[in-house]
């Protein structure tokens, strides 16, 4: 009884958090790497990496559930759906099981495989198969017992030789027997057989690795890991057809038996005739790798590795549709950027040590509310390895990606129209590998106030370059203040008030330059040098009060006042010292800080390589949030890059299992209250987050009264936008009425009167 209630109590507690964040954060997932499907008599479910979209044959209506909605962002093997008991059961390659209710969408996580006394590696879920309400569950060590009226786990059968460990690909039941495909053989066990956690009840039937074993009417069928098909004749499998390539799934569904290889899916009757063989190129092209198929009614469903699910009739009369969602091309996203107006991301990477090989050929990707757009990789001029993408801030219809391979794409209107590289621009290749060799790494990317754009040029003696408005290109000799400037990889560029560049290197520190001036400075490791905690830095920013915030590999400085690149000899920057539990600490001591952004309210929002996101108040004595997976919707505590819209303060968190958004309200402050506006408004009874007014100016004050004068709120604005959670200063909700938003200028030169309803 007591176990029964501390699963309700966990239940209860997991669907509120949730309930609480989704009304924060916002997913942007890919769905086009299909891991496994399944289905009900009138939908299919699919399984991407750390995502779920089911689409009704019936009202061709498409769900998505994601990290927001309760998921784990470790990568799913398995999905299964009981219709039985309208359950959804997930599984994942570390042993987590989460089971949806599809009643009412509510989601318990089953933690027992991965608290097993078990190696780590041998935790994946392979495989879900139904009997009699319980679910067996094939792992990489041996076969679980999960009940699915209790959603308890029974029994766990070690099935390999004397009882040892062994990986269970795929089970089913076919006269009475429970079959067992497994890396050592195919075995068997009578399913009515009290004591199966014996492994010497469970009879070796063929020796051999196999892949899978399914029953089909009267029929059973294997797959051994060579991709040999055979028949079961009531003793042993004997084989009878060798597949092409090795399978990657078979299932029986409606009387068929559907085989899956990369390039085709076999559909065989249930006297194992083959009525139809399905190729890659006839659903899109021969470059597709399928992943599974299945069939709903006469719809069959094709799962692919690079382009999410396709359907057709089964019979064959029509061409294969894509019903993916929509999204970006992958998961890992390592770059982005964001404008009022649209989202850009990019996939390319390098290693720690900066090194981009293997050579990718992903594209580039744009979002606005039109929907998801995915440049390929053969219309970006071939450009491997793009990294960094940046959206002109004087016109958001251009956009630049770096190349840190091939150079940099000038993209108009979402069409790239030119190649920057070593033939046609100021651009070099790195020449230590010989005259020959053309690898042009470019890298961090930023416009100055004038529109010129600024680009870093790694491994090379100049290695800022600028392109300016005028389309001429100059180069500025990095050598000068670097020893070995052909060894150096440059991270990210930011611009302060006076024109000044602050560069992070992987060896050096921070590099700052001045034109105007023609100088270099730097800030590096050593109390005479700069101060710094390691010289490899990933990150600077420059925040509203003109402080320079640094993230390197070990932890975090900052530079106190850019303006002292003007009148100091020697640039020094300073940890910042926090009280915990009554002790002095360094924030962010020892963390390997990958990305650094400021909003609106000059709020510091920090991506870590391992232990998620941190937000900190404008000074870094106070940390507002800690967003990690165990918190919050987060896919991954490792944060590729953070980019924050200037108008909506909504945050993009770019990992390497997905992206999201977090929903803030630290805006840009706006020029004057032209542009004021209040949301929701009205505030209906079902609503339950707060009041927003947006389009302030700083330090704009604020005062909330009901329609007969009372005073129930007042703040003032840091950046562009303010809450109200709807009470009187927080001791009670206000009543149903109109409520007057009265705003002011600080020094009282701009008034602006609004009206919000609220409808309880």
């Amino acid at each position: 009884m007591k176990r029964s209630f501390l699963y309700i109590l966990f239940l209860l507690l997991f669907q509120f958090n949730f309930a609480q964040s989704k009304l924060s954060w916002q997913g942007y997932f890919s769905y086009n790497e299909i891991k496994d499907i399944s289905e009900s008599s009138t939908t299919v479910f699919a399984a991407s990496e750390n995502a779920l979209f089911s689409k009704n044959s019936a009202t061709n209506l498409v769900k998505t559930t994601t990290t927001v909605d309760g998921l784990s962002g470790q990568t799913i093997s398995a999905v299964y759906y009981s219709e039985t008991f309208k359950k959804t059961i997930v599984g994942y390659e570390n042993g987590l099981m989460i089971v949806i209710n599809e009643t009412d969408g509510s989601m318990l996580k089953v933690v027992d495989i991965i608290n097993k006394q078990l190696s780590p590696s041998i935790k994946k879920i392979n495989h879900f198969m139904e009997h009699n309400g319980l679910l067996y569950v094939s792992c990489d060590f041996g076969i679980v017992q999960f009940n699915l009226t209790t959603l308890q786990f029974g029994d766990t059968y070690f099935i390999g030789d004397n009882g040892a460990e062994i990986s269970v690909k795929q089970t089913t039941f076919f006269n009475g027997f429970i079959y067992a495909a497994t890396s050592n053989g195919i075995k068997k066990a009578d399913s009515t057989n009290p004591n199966l956690v014996d492994y010497q009840q469970w009879l070796l039937v063929n020796s051999g690795d196999w892949s899978s074993v399914e029953a089909l009417d009267t029929e059973l069928i294997a797959i051994n890991s060579a991709g040999y098909i055979h028949r079961f004749n009531s003793n042993t499998f004997v084989g009878f057809f060798q597949l092409p390539q090795p399978s990657t799934d078979m299932r029986a569904r409606n009387h068929n038996l559907f085989i899956t290889i990369p390039n085709s899916v076999f559909v065989y009757n249930n006297q194992m005739v083959l009525n139809r063989q399905i190729t890659n190129a006839q659903v899109l092209d021969n470059t597709l790798n399928f992943t599974c198929s299945t069939a709903v009614g006469d719809m069959i469903f094709i799962g692919t590795k690079e382009k999410g699910l396709f359907t057709s009739t089964l019979a064959g009369a029509s061409v294969f549709q894509e019903i993916t969602p929509t999204g970006p091309a992958r998961n890992n996203i390592f770059s982005l950027d964001v404008s009022p107006n649209a989202l850009w991301t990019v996939y390319g990477d390098y290693n720690t040590s900066y090194d981009p090989y293997p050579l990718d050929t992903y594209g580039i990707s744009r979002y606005n509310t039109s929907g998801w757009l995915n440049i390929p990789y053969s219309e970006v001029y071939d450009a491997k390895s793009i990294t960094r993408i940046l959206i002109n801030p004087k016109n958001e219809s251009q956009v630049y990606a770096s190349s840190f391979f091939s150079g940099l794409v000038k993209i108009e209107d979402d069409v790239p129209n030119f190649l920057y590289n070593e033939k046609n621009s100021g651009l070099e290749s790195i020449t230590y590998a010989g005259p020959d060799y053309i690898d042009v790494r470019i890298n961090g990317n930023a416009f100055d106030k004038s529109g010129n754009l600024w680009v870093t040029n790694s491994r090379i003696n100049n290695g800022l370059k600028v392109l300016k408005t005028n389309g001429q290109w100059q180069s500025y000799a990095t050598s000068t203040i670097l020893a070995k400037a052909e060894d150096v990889s440059y991270s990210n560029i930011a611009i302060d008030k006076n024109g000044t560049k602050w560069i992070s290197t992987n060896r050096d520190g921070v590099i700052a330059f001045n034109e105007s001036t023609n100088t270099f400075k730097k800030i590096t490791m050593g109390a005479d040098s700069g101060n710094l905690p390691a010289t490899d830095v990933r990150s600077v920013a420059v925040d509203t009060k003109n402080q320079l915030w640094i993230g390197t590999i070990k932890g975090l400085r900052v530079l106190s006042n850019v303006g002292s690149f003007q009148t100091e000899g020697q640039l020094k920057a300073n940890p910042i010292i926090i009280m915990e539990d009554n002790l002095a600490q360094e924030l962010l001591y020892e963390q390997f800080i990958t990305s650094i952004v400021v909003d609106g309210s000059n709020n510091k929002w920090i991506g870590t390589s391992d232990s998620g996101v941190f937000m900190v108040s404008p000074n870094g004595q106070e940390t507002k949030y800690h967003f990690t997976i165990n918190n919050s919707p987060l896919p991954s505590n490792s944060i590729n890059d953070i980019k924050i819209n200037s108008v909506t303060g909504e945050v993009f968190i770019a990992t390497n299992k997905g992206m999201i958004a977090f929903k803030g309200i630290a805006t840009q402050a706006n020029e004057d209250l032209n542009n004021v506006y209040i949301y929701p408004n009205p505030v209906r009874p079902t609503y339950s987050g707060t009041v927003k007014v947006a389009g302030l100016i700083d330090k704009a004050n604020v005062k909330i009264t009901d329609i007969e004068g009372n005073l129930v709120y007042e703040t003032t604005s840091t950046g562009g936008t303010i809450e109200w959670d709807t009470t009187a200063f927080g001791r009670y909700k206000v009543a149903s009425g109109v409520y007057m938003v009265f705003i002011s200028a600080q020094d009282g030169s701009e008034t602006k009167v609004k009206k919000v309803m609220i409808i309880r």
